[in-house]
């Protein structure tokens, strides 16, 4: 299992189905770079049956089959999926970390955050039902109304790499919840779990084309599913670029969007912090998932009385992380996803460089380490704002620092971004923390810690971060339309028009 996959095809209508041009994409595992087996790689063609058996099973039996159904059905359904992941979790939690590089034990975690947004999402599908027709308080008597709220449709749903299932479910729990059809487009980089969840559906007799997983390239099975006109909504999460591409394809059908896109979260550190309770917090924020989160705290802006210390003890921490194949005990930081992604990383840090600044600590392939993609936890320090490794998303355990002596002037420093995911208060002053938190420009704000995430919780950013949210009761409402339904219940005519009997 260690060192390979099993071998799977596209998921649609139920069924497994080979692409209809039959390519292939090799698997490539990111800790040793050899090849562990393929994904299919669909196209439009591939794509245009997916939507069809999706829209299919939407509107079936007249809704009975799937979108009207009690969302108890549809909740039996999300934790009969649930019940099977928590079966197949070491099986599962390997096979990502062989994927994507994650260490072992974050991809376990990962997959009891799966498990618990499957189940949070089933109870939330049960109380969907109670809450229709809902009363509107109107200033006329002769008027009742109510508002219903019905699935939005069709969905495609496309996850990135750095999180394969979870980001998926993410996305597929409240949808399905909602009573929409989907259509699941996981990245080309990590597919592997999510195909898993393909067989899981099999397994649990999910109703056929009410979700559909297709692989494949983002310009070969991600542009068709984003511009294809029998989608209703498209939810992604990834890059700002591919976010700005898909906007523009939902436009000209003028169709829904929500979009989580990149980050350069800051988190700032103020004097009066324990300071290794802070650097391990600090560390957590920027090296967790090999770096490769898109909320990942990685602009350090730290009171320059603390700086020097702080730092080094930061730099202390750095070095005693466990760099590994993401199988082996005590893994705290496995490989970068793809070769791409890899060198992408690597020249982000000699540009920095180049450009005056001090590589503290890292910054290259950790020496024991021969083949895979691997790169030191790296600190860079001597920084300016105008420094690409300040200003652009890395995508890798790399963290850039900066000082500030003033709140005002963290605060700027905090918001001179285009991005606004995530951000970090640490202080010991519960006051400064309430007004930074509310000075800070960001869709997500923690105080003295850093990526804590909860399904209960609203996720999301603004600016170039993107807009909408994910998880919590806001997920569910991403995939439902809001309907005005109004009654006259007078005796009385309207009285608008003179009666033609009366004239």
């Amino acid at each position: 299992m260690a060192n390979s996959v099993p071998t799977r095809e596209l998921f649609i209508d139920g069924e497994w189905k080979v692409p209809v041009l039959n390519n292939r994409i090799p698997i490539i595992n990111p800790a040793t770079e050899d090849i562990i087996g393929h994904i299919p790689a669909a196209t439009k063609e591939d794509v245009d049956l997916a939507v069809d058996a999706a829209k299919r099973a939407f509107s079936r039996n007249k809704g009975a089959y799937w979108s009207s159904a009690p969302g108890s059905v549809r909740a039996s359904y999300l934790r009969a999926i649930a019940s099977k992941i928590t079966e197949k979790k070491d099986e599962l939690g390997k096979l990502e970390a062989i994927d994507c590089g994650k260490p072992l034990e974050e991809a376990l975690a990962d997959l009891d955050d799966v498990v618990g947004c499957f189940n949070y999402y089933a109870e939330l599908a049960e109380g969907l039902d109670a809450k229709q027709k809902a009363p509107v308080s109107l200033p006329m008597e002769n008027f009742k109304s109510y508002v219903l709220k019905e699935p939005i449709g069709v969905v495609a749903l496309i996850t990135p790499w750095n999180y394969p299932l979870l980001m998926a479910t993410w996305k597929v729990a409240p949808a399905l919840a909602a009573g929409c059809t989907a259509i699941l487009k996981p990245s080309e980089l990590a597919s592997v779990t999510c195909l898993e969840l393909a067989e899981i559906c099999r397994e649990v007799d999910l109703p056929p084309g009410v979700l559909n997983i297709v692989t494949g390239l983002g310009n070969e099975a991600g542009a068709p599913l984003a511009s294809h006109p029998d989608v209703d909504k498209i939810a992604f999460t990834g890059s700002s670029a591919t976010g700005s591409k898909i906007m523009t394809a939902a436009a000209q059908l003028t169709k829904p969007v929500s979009l989580e896109l990149g980050g350069k979260s800051p988190i700032i550190v103020f004097e009066d912090v324990d300071l290794d309770k802070t650097a391990e917090w600090t560390i957590f924020g920027c090296f967790f998932t090999n770096g490769q989160i898109c909320s990942a705290t990685s602009r350090l802006i730290v009171h320059e009385s603390i700086a020097t210390e702080f730092v080094n003890r930061l730099v202390k921490w750095a070095k005693k992380i466990k760099i590994s194949d993401p199988l082996e005990e005590g893994c705290k930081l496995g490989p970068i996803v793809s070769e791409g992604q890899y060198k992408k990383v690597l020249n982000f840090i000699s540009t920095a460089k180049s450009e005056g600044a001090t590589i503290l600590t890292g910054g290259s392939r950790p020496e024991h380490l021969k083949k895979g993609y691997f790169v030191e936890p790296t600190i860079v320090t001597d920084v300016t704002t105008s420094m690409q490794i300040w200003r652009q998303e890395v995508f890798g355990p790399v963290l850039s620092v900066k000082t500030f002596s003033t709140e005002e002037e963290a605060i700027e420093l905090a918001n001179d971004t285009h991005y606004g995911l995530g951000s970090a208060v640490m202080s010991k002053d519960p006051e400064r923390c309430e007004r930074i938190s509310k000075a800070i420009q960001a869709g997500i704000v923690w105080i003295n810690c850093a990526q804590p995430t909860f399904v209960q919780a609203p996720w999301g950013g603004i600016k170039r971060s993107g807009f909408g949210r994910e998880l919590g009761e806001w997920g569910l409402e991403n995939y439902l339309s809001v309907k005005q339904v109004t009654k006259y219940i007078s005796d009385e005519p309207w009285g608008w028009y003179q009666s033609p009997s009366k004239l």
